[in-house]
């Protein structure tokens, strides 16, 4: 996981702050963090894309790639707003969705990430096919 988001990443430092604090994390804020959320969100997408974790057909492009990951971070935002006592303000779902969004691209367009990644779940070599008769 260092290799995408390193430890000291605004997203490694969300997904830090929520894990430690997950059952009072929004009681601090007079409102709901959006981009501690949103930038949580995108680590808790990498972790479980690497994790292979609900990955049924792997990505093979980095259009695919990238719709994973927005999923995965789309299902950690749902989660912590549940979770949430803070309301949304208005538009405060999209700016979530779109911060997240933005984090996983900036990850991904760093050097090979993207290549590194649909990597990650490929077969080193290819099986043959046998039938048995």
């Amino acid at each position: 996981m260092d290799n995408f988001l390193a430890p000291h990443s605004t997203e490694a430092m969300a997904h830090s702050r929520l894990s430690e604090d997950w059952l009072d994390w929004d009681i601090s804020r007079p409102s709901f963090d959006e981009s501690l959320v949103a930038h949580c969100a995108s680590y808790h997408a990498f972790d479980r894309y690497l994790s292979e974790e609900d990955l049924f057909i792997p990505p093979r492009f980095p259009s695919e790639l990238e719709r994973v990951l927005r999923r995965h971070a789309y299902d950690s935002i749902h989660n912590a707003i549940s979770r949430s006592r803070q309301t949304l303000k208005p538009g405060g779902y999209s700016r979530t969705c779109h911060l997240a969004e933005q984090s996983i691209r900036s990850v991904l367009n760093i050097e090979d990430n993207a290549r590194r990644l649909l990597a990650w779940h490929r077969p080193n070599t290819p099986s043959p096919v046998t039938v048995d008769m």
